[in-house]
């Protein structure tokens, strides 16, 4: 089982080094390709490590977008990522882990300090500039991962982001609901006992639970994208992240097996 794993991060890293010159290129000659290359990227490693994605729904097309996402593990960047060009809202520290941060820095992650609340301004007006140049922005609302079973309550200080996406002129931004559900495990149903090898919660070691994951079999989840709602001058920001909640909670409840 060990010998699975070193050979899917062996591919994986093969596959990494041999984008990442072309990637640090497009964002520096600011090539469309740079939003597209890291979809393809996660594609590949989904399919490396056997993760096996039912989408219900689609990203919405219009911009500026604001994409809110239940979080369970770091299987999520790869599910996301590989769903449509996008790019994460990341906190801080991700930047200076090994290896991890370049990638999040080759996806044009925005990072932002989630404990200093008196940056919060400054993190929503990037995130808005961002989406004001039609950039999807992907903002995992719990500010941390979950169990895969409960929801934990959605933030909102950052769903304002949409506001700082209003341009002149421009009447209303868009926040789209989307639901991870992780549902298999070599074809097996996981249930409240499986999911902790799923679902990786911030403060526990990231390599054993890397290596479990690809020493093991295929892996089904469910992406479930809900219906984009606007967000003008007048809307109420913690209103809405309320809904954004309850509709996350719903399409994770009829992803069940």
């Amino acid at each position: 089982m060990r010998l699975k794993a070193f050979v899917r991060i062996a591919a994986v890293a093969g596959l990494a080094l041999a984008l990442i010159p072309l990637q640090a290129l497009a964002i520096r000659r600011n090539w469309r390709l740079a939003g597209r290359l890291p979809a393809f990227f996660h594609s590949c490693v989904l399919a490396i490590i056997g993760v096996r994605v039912e989408t219900r729904g689609r990203e919405d097309g219009r911009r500026p977008l604001l994409i809110v996402a239940n979080h369970v593990s770091w299987l999520d960047i790869m599910v996301l990522g590989a769903a449509a060009p996008l790019s994460f809202i990341a906190k801080s520290e991700v930047a200076g882990w090994p290896g991890i941060g370049l990638l999040a820095r080759l996806q044009r992650s925005v990072f932002i300090e989630r404990q200093s609340r008196h940056k919060t301004g400054a993190a929503a007006s990037a995130i808005g500039e961002r989406m004001r140049r039609g950039d999807a922005m992907l903002l995992f609302a719990e500010g941390t991962t979950g169990d895969g079973i409960h929801i934990l309550p959605f933030r909102s200080a950052l769903v304002g982001a949409a506001r700082h996406a209003l341009a002149e002129g421009e009447e209303a931004a868009f926040v789209q609901p989307a639901a991870l559900r992780y549902t298999c495990r070599d074809g097996l149903p996981i249930g409240r006992t499986g999911m902790p090898a799923i679902s990786w919660a911030g403060d526990l070691d990231l390599m054993p639970h890397l290596m479990a994951i690809l020493a093991g079999g295929p892996i089904d989840v469910v992406l479930s994208w809900g219906e984009a709602l606007p967000f003008d001058a007048g809307t109420d920001r913690k209103a809405l992240t309320r809904e954004l909640e309850t509709v996350v909670r719903r399409l994770v409840a009829e992803a069940k097996v």
